[in-house]
């Protein structure tokens, strides 16, 4: 009697929704010079504004789209959902508050490459942060990390003269607290996740405003700063998200596993045609280890059939 074998069906990535998963990272990846653009404000007095952007628009596409707890009842802010749903959307919040602050601060104090290349190592944390959940440490993630510190070592080795180690540092911190947001995701993958968006720019304010005037700068910095922050939030933030969550919607996670790369690979492009940012040869050969980890390790699961182990579609941008 025959045996009839099944052959896998090969299914193409859907192009539009690819374009706009790629496009995200390219739009993210703006945020980074605009930050460096505005050097007249530190990055507390820069992420004041910038998230008041996020916050306004996100506030009017929630009440433009009436998107409402219930038909008839009153509108309630995303800030306050943000801080009323919930323990681990607090945590969320808390994660994504300490990953964006981070980030930007990073950009700030050090190479632009450096601050991209070191943040790209969120999937790796977040695999570890799993292990709370009850997730075993497989072959396959022990070898990715492993590659991945090493890039990490060799990148902070290539900016030992060239940039601030406590920035290096900052940029490792970003990861953490993005990867303490997608376990947080972990746990409800079918839950919107969507008002950490405005809850954790309403932390933004509140802690830096009062960071800047501990520090004795003003919260009305120049009119030009103000715009570059505003334009970060509510456009190049906004619209990135928008891009990135419509692609996930279509494409699968293993490509999207890529996607999530572009805007760490388009920053240090940025920042060397825009801001003369010229990233040291050890920057970039550790930054190409760690793409080749984080990227490596999605293809290698994806190949035996098994499950990537890490939430690689976020509803929010690091940047």
């Amino acid at each position: 009697m025959a045996t009839q074998h099944a052959h896998p069906t090969k299914h193409r990535l859907p192009v539009v929704a690819s374009l706009l998963g790629i496009g995200s990272g390219l739009v993210w990846s703006f945020g980074a010079i605009l930050s460096r653009k505005a050097d007249g404000v530190d990055a507390f007095q820069y992420m004041v504004w910038r998230s008041v952007g996020i916050i306004l628009v996100m506030e009017v596409l929630h009440l433009v789209t009436g998107g409402f707890r219930g038909r008839g009842e009153r509108y309630v802010p995303r800030t306050i959902v943000a801080w009323t749903s919930g323990r681990t959307m607090a945590w969320a919040n808390v994660g994504l508050f300490l990953a964006s602050l981070a980030f930007v601060y990073a950009v700030k104090t050090t190479t632009a490459a450096n601050a991209a290349f070191l943040s790209s190592l969120t999937p790796l944390v977040a695999v570890v942060f799993a292990r709370f959940l009850g997730e075993r440490l497989t072959r396959s993630t022990i070898v990715a990390i492993a590659v991945g510190v090493v890039g990490l070592v060799v990148t902070v080795l290539g900016d030992l003269e060239a940039g601030n180690m406590l920035g290096n540092s900052s940029a490792l911190l970003a990861s953490v607290g993005f990867a303490l947001y997608t376990v947080c995701l972990r746990t409800d993958q079918a839950r919107d996740w969507s008002p950490v968006l405005s809850g954790y720019a309403l932390m933004m304010i509140v802690v830096c405003g009062a960071v800047s005037l501990a520090k004795g700068n003003t919260l009305l910095p120049e009119v030009a700063d103000i715009a570059l922050a505003l334009v970060h939030g509510a456009v190049v933030i906004v619209v990135g998200t928008l891009m990135f969550n419509a692609a996930t919607k279509q494409v699968p996670a293993v490509p999207m596993t890529v996607f999530a790369q572009t805007e760490m690979v388009f920053v240090p492009v940025w920042a060397f045609v825009v801001l003369d940012d010229r990233p040291a040869a050890l920057t970039i050969i550790g930054g190409c280890v760690i793409f080749s980890a984080v990227i490596g390790k999605a293809l290698y699961d994806a190949a035996g059939g098994r499950k990537v182990q890490y939430t690689v579609a976020p509803d929010v941008p690091l940047m």
